[in-house]
């Protein structure tokens, strides 16, 4: 969402604006796809205000003699150390003669752009360490970037205008949070490029949670998806999922109940059983969605934080995303893994997976739907439910369908794309989060048992959710 009275400055401006401050002063160093991001600079004029040094270290074997031997040239790992090894020579080297009155940076990238060889996925890893004062501890900004132009000219040119972006934005925004990921996009769109990770660190972001960084990802559209760790570290997708089996489960998880565990309990003991899954390749994600984490009011920032603290102690590892339907949420996984992927949900979610009113937007409908959804290796678990009046309970084989969908829920019930669990634990099937969320606000300590202990403890001693403990 574009701040009404943000005036979006145009790329030659941005560039001539750091190229004629005296107080910074940097390194360009970019692997792959050309120095798109140095030629901004040459470009607009006065770039000798600016540039120490501009380099392509594009030959594999020139770029390992500087950098050291890389597996993998296009990753973060090949990014920290360029902008180690670049930034300890511009400090060595000019320290003493500007270092009281320069803001030193390093900017680097290295990129897998579209080629006439290749027509793998493009995407590249940008970085900057800067100075925010003369002589102070640098602080860093990575990203990951998916190029999603089809010619390699248009994937350079954007290339090009995000690395001025970056540099502007950290040089000049960096205590500005939602201001310098909104100017990341400045002239370019989200049908160009997309941000699916980004990681502050240093004096300059110490007050900020990379967690948040991540959800503002997606809520400001810069991203479709983002993902952290049980431990807070943000990481890229295909660093987590490439090549993996992949389990899922989506949830507002406010909070985790026994219920969210014993869905992905039966889940997972039926999915490492499958013969396409190794148990040992496995990989659980919890999904939040931007509908489940926004309320009347928008999103609540520390609610969100409240609830992946939460997360966190059960050791998952988070996806936000903004894939209100699964099939959006299966063609983002089978991006990264050819492997067997498996969704577990709840008989409501179930129901509205049969809901044709979600598919109006595709020609096919719900075939459609279903057709992307299942078309690679793909299964449905699905966890019953209890009617809350009559105590009867529905499972995936006797829920109500409509007349007209009723050949399509037995094609895909009895051809397993759609799993009934039946080691279920009944005394989970009552417990809603509402109702604990509802009980915790009003003081009713039953809420207590109806979450893991560990839950229970962490929301009582931080006073997560609203507790008052």
């Amino acid at each position: 969402m574009e701040p009404i009275n943000r005036i979006i400055a145009d790329t030659h401006h941005k560039a001539l604006q750091i190229n004629l401050d005296p107080s910074k002063y940097g390194t360009f160093a970019e692997i792959g796809a050309g120095q798109e991001v140095a030629r901004w600079f040459f470009r607009a004029g006065g770039a000798a205000g600016t540039i120490a040094k501009s380099m392509s270290a594009y030959d594999m074997v020139v770029s390992d003699a500087i950098y050291g031997h890389a597996d993998r040239y296009v990753s973060r790992q090949r990014l920290q150390t360029m902008l180690d090894h670049e930034y300890g020579l511009m400090v060595e080297r000019l320290d003493a003669k500007r270092g009281a009155s320069t803001k030193f940076f390093v900017f680097a990238d290295t990129v897998a752009a579209r080629s006439f060889k290749s027509y793998d996925e493009c995407h590249g890893w940008m970085g900057l360490r800067f100075q925010a004062e003369p002589r102070c501890e640098p602080s860093d900004i990575i990203i990951h970037v998916r190029m999603l132009d089809r010619e390699n000219l248009q994937q350079q040119e954007a290339l090009g205008i995000m690395g001025v972006n970056l540099v502007h934005a950290a040089l000049y925004l960096h205590d500005d949070l939602p201001g310098l990921l909104d100017s990341l996009m400045d002239n370019l769109t989200s049908e160009r490029v997309e941000v699916d990770m980004m990681k502050v660190s240093g004096p300059a972001f110490e007050k900020v949670d990379n967690r948040l960084v991540s959800l503002q990802l997606v809520e400001r559209g810069l991203a479709n998806a983002a993902m952290f760790t049980a431990d807070g570290s943000v990481v890229q997708a295909a660093e987590v999922l490439y090549r993996k089996n992949i389990l899922v489960e989506r949830g507002s998880f406010r909070p985790v109940t026994k219920t969210s565990l014993d869905m992905l309990r039966c889940a997972q003991a039926l999915f490492v059983k499958e013969p396409q899954v190794k148990a040992d390749n496995v990989v659980i994600l919890l999904e939040m969605t931007m509908k489940n984490l926004t309320s009347a009011s928008g999103i609540d920032h520390k609610d969100f934080l409240d609830r992946v603290d939460v997360l966190g102690t059960l050791g998952r590892t988070v996806l936000i995303s903004n894939f209100g339907e699964y099939h959006r949420l299966a063609a983002y996984l089978f991006r990264y893994t050819k492997e067997m992927i498996a969704l577990v949900m709840g008989l409501p979610s179930l129901r509205d997976v049969f809901d044709e009113k979600y598919y109006h937007d595709l020609e096919g409908g719900i075939l459609e739907s279903f057709g992307r959804l299942f078309k690679n290796s793909l299964k449905i678990y699905a966890y019953p439910q209890r009617h809350a009046i009559t105590g009867e309970i529905f499972t995936a084989t006797n829920m109500p369908v409509v007349p007209n969908l009723r050949h399509l829920h037995l094609h895909l019930m009895e051809n397993s794309f759609i799993q009934q669990i039946n080691d279920y634990d009944p005394t989970a099937l009552p417990i809603y989060s509402t109702d604990v969320l509802a009980r915790m606000l009003a003081g009713d300590k039953t809420w207590e048992t109806m979450v893991p202990p560990e839950v229970a403890k962490i929301i009582k001693e931080r006073k997560l959710l609203g507790c008052q403990g």
